[in-house]
């Protein structure tokens, strides 16, 4: 099945999410082509040593959503995976923030290497992070 036709079973249930998914409470809430919105609502089980959701969280959101904004343009057969992301931390996150909600976007797909930008909010729409980061893009084996 294609990227989108794969993305659009893990967002219905007809497909399990995967672990991590899990792990950060991260859930699939939209998907269409060269784009993807992921919520998650983060609890102190998620704090740095400073009180604050770790950054890593944010970061994971970030990749999430890129990394799948680029696999919703993928034909059957292709895979990808993250050669880099830059994300910018612009807002401190609690338990207090709400539902974060991280959309990703396909800025420029590629035959071997695909851009996508995310931008994270969290309850009270205000931006907390932004990121880039770029894929590498696999074609099918043989």
């Amino acid at each position: 099945m294609s990227g989108l036709e794969f993305l659009q079973g893990m967002r219905d249930g007809l497909l399990p999410p995967p672990p991590i998914a899990g792990l950060i409470g991260m859930r699939l809430v939209e998907v269409d082509v060269g784009k993807v919105v992921f919520e998650s609502e983060p609890d102190e089980s998620v704090y740095n040593p400073i009180g604050l959701v770790h950054g890593g969280l944010v970061c994971t959101l970030a990749d999430s959503v890129t990394g799948c904004a680029v696999h919703s343009t993928l034909e059957a057969g292709y895979g990808y995976t993250s050669i880099d992301i830059n994300v910018s931390y612009l807002r401190a996150v609690t338990a207090n923030s709400g539902t974060l909600r991280a959309t990703g976007l396909i800025t420029r797909p590629g035959r071997r290497v695909a851009f996508a930008s995310a931008e994270i909010v969290d309850g009270f729409g205000k931006v907390v992070a932004t990121a880039t980061s770029s894929c590498l893009v696999m074609a099918p084996a043989g």
